[in-house]
């Protein structure tokens, strides 16, 4: 058996699987201010997006379905405004913007195509 601590690790990024790619890139670039740095095929099935720290890979899912958990998490500078933002457009909040006591004031959404993420920012004391 090796020994893992020699292994280092890079970035992990979470994809998420999209119905409508067109609709997708519209609520993450237009929406969220995502910029994109690759995309593959055409048209176009698979997109990788960054914005600050963060990176996002969509993949075109024709038959999607949205499953009942929370498929990623997203930290933020301010999940106030973040909140704010989503409720401007419509989008379902799964879990309501509040303090909780593993340190995060947090809420979850519904993006575009169902999937939910969970936002947060680390309360300061």
């Amino acid at each position: 058996m090796s020994d893992t601590k020699t292994i280092r690790f890079g970035r992990i990024a979470a994809m998420l699987p999209v119905k409508d790619m067109q609709r997708a890139r519209d609520f993450y670039c237009g929406v969220l201010g995502f910029d994109i740095t690759f995309e593959n095929g055409s048209p176009v099935g698979f997109m990788i997006l960054r914005r600050d720290d963060a990176e996002l890979h969509l993949t075109l899912q024709k038959n999607h379905r949205a499953v009942p958990f929370n498929i990623a998490h997203m930290m933020v500078g301010d999940v106030d405004a973040m909140h704010a933002l989503c409720q401007a457009h419509g989008l379902r909040i799964i879990k309501g913007l509040k303090d909780q006591e593993y340190g995060l004031r947090a809420f979850v959404f519904e993006d575009p195509d169902g999937n939910r993420i969970d936002v947060g920012q680390v309360i300061r004391p």
